[in-house]
């Protein structure tokens, strides 16, 4: 017993420790509307919202309902937000149902329920990714990029 409370006690304090910071990266604090530009699109009847630049619109993204799939693209040791990624969706068949240019840092996409392939290229270099989407929780997905490419 006491080689479990010598291990769950540290694990806890580290957890208590860190819940101002997951509680500040989901906050419902104020955003000024004057620095947002994001605006839904639509592309093939599938709606979608990319952007993210600056903090406001970064939270004004993550805090909008309704999308089933959420892309972050980040590069580098810091995990630094960009926007210079092209993306592709396909159904399972290979039928490309979205592609953007230089999107990102944040891509949230409307899709109806099945198998999709995405691809993400940044500088020449893709990432491929498979969504499952269904009617529960939305599917996330984060390509990562080293600094260099």
């Amino acid at each position: 017993m006491k080689r479990v409370l010598s291990i769950v006690l540290p694990v806890a304090a580290i957890a208590v420790l860190m819940f101002p910071l997951m509680a500040q990266a989901t906050s419902l604090e104020p955003i000024d509307s004057a620095g947002v530009q994001v605006q839904q699109e639509q592309q093939n009847g599938i709606r979608y919202l990319s952007g993210g630049i600056g903090l406001d619109e970064s939270r004004s993204i993550q805090q909008t309902a309704g999308y089933n799939l959420h892309m972050t693209f980040a590069i580098g040791v810091d995990n630094k937000y960009t926007s210079d990624v092209d993306v592709a969706i396909s159904k399972a068949q290979g039928q490309n149902v979205l592609s953007l240019n230089q999107a990102g840092p944040l891509v949230y996409v409307q899709l109806p329920p099945g198998k999709y392939a995405v691809t993400a290229t940044r500088n020449g270099v893709t990432r491929h990714d498979v969504a499952d989407i269904g009617g529960g929780a939305a599917r996330n997905l984060v390509f990562h990029w080293d600094g260099d490419q």
